[in-house]
């Protein structure tokens, strides 16, 4: 999960409207009976439950109620793939993964270079270290991967400018995402799931 809340970056992520997923993403620990008995009840064809009280579904509205990310805007789309992610990295972050796997960069590494800022550090490395925070958070929080240590760099690109990422539809991708790795867990010899699980709990 991503690192302690610097307050030195509460205006970056408050721009980019990821100030209430900061704050109440923390510590939810999630119920692995209970997961398992939702995705049981999970119908692919229609994205509903189905228990014994009726049929329900998740929606942006208990996106909005939940994480209070930006439903109003343009679809959080794009290429996955770039031809020097490397430079992207250089640019956005001011440092060069190690190993980038097919646009992929290990959350570790952003947690080992990006420290907590200090108040001397300069507006560039808040920004670099902001970016940093909102990247591990999308990978470790609103749109992990199975192994829920990867995180794409496509995410990074719509960090060029706090204001603009703010004007796009976060809560949609984000919950379109959760939509698609519940269906591919209902498949057969599926043991693990990725996607926002704590909105199942809540």
């Amino acid at each position: 999960m991503f690192g302690p809340l610097s307050l030195l970056i509460e205006n970056y992520l408050r721009e980019v409207g990821f100030w209430q997923v900061a704050t109440i993403g923390r510590g939810c620990k999630l119920d692995p009976k209970l997961i398992s008995a939702l995705i049981e009840r999970w119908r692919p064809e229609t994205h509903t439950f189905h228990l014994s009280c009726g049929e329900c579904t998740i929606i942006l509205e208990d996106m909005h109620l939940q994480l209070g990310l930006p439903v109003d805007g343009y679809a959080v789309n794009g290429p996955a793939s770039s031809t020097d992610w490397g430079a992207i990295c250089y640019e956005l972050l001011g440092a060069i993964p190690d190993k980038i796997n097919g646009g992929r960069i290990e959350m570790g590494w952003l947690r080992d270079i990006f420290l907590e800022p200090n108040n001397d550090a300069t507006e560039l490395e808040r920004i670099r270290y902001g970016r940093a925070y909102i990247l591990e958070m999308v990978g470790g929080y609103l749109m992990p991967d199975l192994s829920r240590n990867l995180v794409h760099l496509r995410w990074l690109l719509k960090l060029v400018d706090f204001r603009a990422a703010d004007e796009l539809s976060w809560r949609s991708t984000v919950l379109a995402t959760l939509y698609k790795k519940m269906c591919r867990a209902t498949r057969p010899n599926k043991a693990k799931i990725g996607g926002c699980l704590s909105l199942l709990q809540l």
